[in-house]
């Protein structure tokens, strides 16, 4: 499995016998819930964004906050993003450009209307969650003898989860009245959910490097991870073709 603050080398790991209970549990709930969609709004905030108008800074900072610590698939990505980063400056880069392609197809997609199908991009991005799991357990390497470039997948990742957003708030009909500063303070509050859900993942991954069962768990957690990629691309095909 491959371990490095920048995206290189590779370490073999064993498979452990317990799991990271978060991540467990978080897949339980993905089994589980099959109603779930990856980048639903809840209806209270439906109907409150069809009913606006005009400019409302603070509520769609909100909402844009909210959905990000929410949002089980960009969580599931960044845990991947930073699993085996340990340099706040890699990571600040890594999340960084993640940012960049999640904002900027989210703001393009609404400010002009794309129409594309939010089930395909949704299974798109269960699968770069499937990507970095096996990116961190060294399949690439092992399989083809290549190492992607794991800085552009990030970005290139980023446009399909900006893109997922996207399609979901165009469903919702936003006013034109004050669209562009709306949809720029729902992009703040998504960075801002982002900082809150990535401090508390730094968090519980630093103590949890600092015990003897980091190295001996890591690959199941992983795998789990890759998994619950596989369920979301499952459910969200599965939508495609008898919705």
């Amino acid at each position: 499995m491959k371990q490095s603050s920048s995206g290189g080398g590779s370490r073999a790991l064993v498979p452990g016998l317990s799991v990271l209970q978060p991540l467990l549990a978080l897949l339980s709930l993905l089994v589980m819930a099959g109603a779930a969609a990856a980048h639903a709004v809840a209806e209270g905030d439906k109907g409150y964004i069809q009913e606006i108008t005009g400019v409302n800074l603070i509520p769609f900072v909100y909402l844009g906050a909210k959905h990000m610590v929410t949002g089980y698939d960009h969580l599931l990505f960044l845990f991947g993003v930073i699993f085996f980063l340990y340099r706040l400056k890699h990571i600040g880069i890594y999340v960084s450009l993640f940012a960049v392609g999640h904002s900027t197809t989210m703001l393009l997609g609404v400010y002009y209307g794309w129409n594309v199908s939010s089930y395909l991009i949704d299974a798109i991005i269960g699968l770069s969650v499937v990507y970095k799991a096996l990116d961190n357990l060294g399949a690439f390497q092992r399989w083809f003898g290549v190492q992607p470039d794991t800085k552009a997948a990030t970005l290139i990742f980023g446009f399909f989860h900006g893109l997922g957003l996207a399609t979901k708030i165009l469903e919702y009909q936003i006013a034109e009245d004050g669209l562009l500063p709306n949809l720029l303070a729902f992009n703040v509050g998504v960075e801002i959910g982002q900082l809150i859900a990535l401090t508390i993942i730094l968090i519980a991954m630093s103590y949890w490097r600092k015990t003897s069962s980091f190295l001996l768990h890591a690959y199941t957690a992983n795998v789990l991870m890759m998994t619950a990629g596989f369920v979301l691309i499952g459910y969200q095909l599965t939508g495609y073709f008898v919705a």
